[in-house]
């Protein structure tokens, strides 16, 4: 069954997790793409192996002669591994890359990725960009016009996790203020669980945290922050600061957070049910299936790996300013395809595919790891295996919805340096070598300094 003859079936999304796919692809050409050969994926997400392989089964039932292989790289490892492996004939074919200066910035590999205008003109035509997110080119395009990667699809910070099993067996609800949030915590502890697990060690979990302060301080003032056009010694980013440093003062988030990694780390806490919160986004959709709640809890080293009933709540307003919790994302990630690859027809075959079509993008839906990027696909949620449908889906259907309007990015305008200046001032004032004051004026030197 070829895309030329444009037909499609149903298809198993996910291992456990059915649902059908719909749509039609469009026609191409057989210039850039292929209809056989061998692919190698890199990349440090979908952090869900099962997902992945989801979406290789679903290209399979199209292209059953494209041979897709996923290597996952673990996210503090992703960039070192990736730098030699794009110039050497063993490296990948097709990797993930990333908006802002972040894990797989496009900064520092957007070079090393051959130009995907002509496959999104091939497979959409040429108002392409019409039909998709528009975060994907925001987000992937170089400074010299190269489109370096096509977007799989969108996530949104700006939430908490929460295990509801744990809020119900000690009859609370989830924190909505900075007050409710500490009492909540007390009654955690005082039952031989932690509260907020957290993985201070990775920068740009901080950096939701503190985007999530300030905009319970002032809404947008973070992003405005970002483009330069409000100074980070401004006491809207002080305040951030000094919230930050209570929510360890407080015993809300876990002791121990600045020495460890969101992942595995706090994942496996929040997991193995030690601490009944995580700050995670829309990314952390999968584990409220039965399916992939099952693997990750397995993965987390948990012997018994019943599902819990996991949701999404808003981030409490801490600043006590009557400001809504704000959701904040961009592009997750791309695929782009090696410049030097030797398999080019068959990547640009499954970029494509997975990317611009509405059969590949019904799979991303399915899998809600990703907001998919296409317009107008929506998971089919009568075939998904919640754990507690009932409870879930209509929170998660509203999460989505929600994604619709929000316009703060995340990591898009967030360069490398700029993020390791955040990680500087998140982790001295936790550790209380500087105060809050001290913080911001050595963030505003750090970003003065890049010009």
């Amino acid at each position: 069954m070829s895309r030329r003859q444009g037909r499609y079936t149903a298809i198993i999304a996910l291992t456990a997790v059915a649902a059908f796919a719909t749509g039609c692809s469009s026609q191409a050409s057989d210039q850039s793409t292929s209809e056989s050969g061998h692919v190698d994926w890199w990349g440090w997400t979908p952090t869900q192996s099962e997902v992945a392989q989801g979406y290789i089964d679903a290209f399979n039932e199209e292209y059953p002669d494209i041979e897709v292989v996923f290597r996952q790289v673990p996210i503090n490892g992703y960039d070192a591994a990736l730098r030699p492996a794009l110039t050497s004939p063993e490296g990948p074919d097709v990797f993930d890359i990333a908006p802002g200066g972040g894990i797989g910035s496009l900064s520092t590999f957007g070079s090393s990725a051959e130009d995907l205008t002509p496959v999104a003109e091939e497979w959409l035509g040429d108002d392409w960009e019409s039909k998709i997110a528009a975060n994907g080119p925001a987000g992937f395009t170089t400074e010299d016009g190269t489109l370096s990667a096509l977007s799989v699809g969108s996530t949104f910070a700006g939430t908490l996790w929460i295990n509801q099993d744990l809020f119900d067996e000690y009859g609370l609800s989830a924190p909505t203020t900075l007050d409710a949030w500490i009492e909540a915590c007390a009654v955690f502890r005082e039952n031989g669980h932690g509260c907020l697990t957290h993985g201070a060690g990775q920068v740009a979990f901080n950096q939701d945290v503190l985007q999530s302060i300030s905009d319970s301080v002032e809404p947008g003032w973070w992003s405005a922050a970002s483009r330069g056009e409000r100074e980070w010694t401004d006491d809207v980013f002080v305040q951030t600061l000094e919230t930050w440093k209570s929510l360890f003062d407080e015993q809300i988030i876990d002791d121990g957070a600045l020495g460890i990694q969101q992942y595995p780390d706090a994942n496996n806490v929040f997991l193995s049910q030690q601490s009944p919160m995580v700050m995670m986004g829309t990314w952390y959709m999968p584990n409220a299936t039965t399916a992939l709640a099952t693997a990750s809890i397995s993965a987390a080293g948990v012997a018994d790996a019943t599902p819990f009933r996991m949701i999404p709540i808003d981030f409490p307003d801490v600043a006590g300013e009557g400001n809504p919790s704000v959701l904040f994302g961009d592009a997750n990630y791309g695929l782009a395809v090696n410049a030097n690859s030797d398999a080019k027809e068959a990547a640009r075959t499954f970029v494509g595919w997975l990317t611009t079509q509405a059969d590949g993008q019904q799979v991303v839906a399915d899998a809600i790891n990703d907001i998919p990027s296409l317009t107008g696909v929506e998971p089919a949620w009568d075939n998904l295996d919640l754990v507690d449908a009932e409870l879930q889906q209509p929170i998660l259907q509203d999460l989505i919805a929600s994604t619709a309007t929000a316009d703060e990015p995340r990591l898009s305008l967030i360069s490398a340096e700029m993020q390791e200046a955040i990680g500087v001032a998140s982790t001295t004032v936790a550790e209380g070598r500087a105060t809050p004051e001290e913080a911001a004026a050595t963030m505003q030197e750090a970003v003065d300094a890049l010009g």
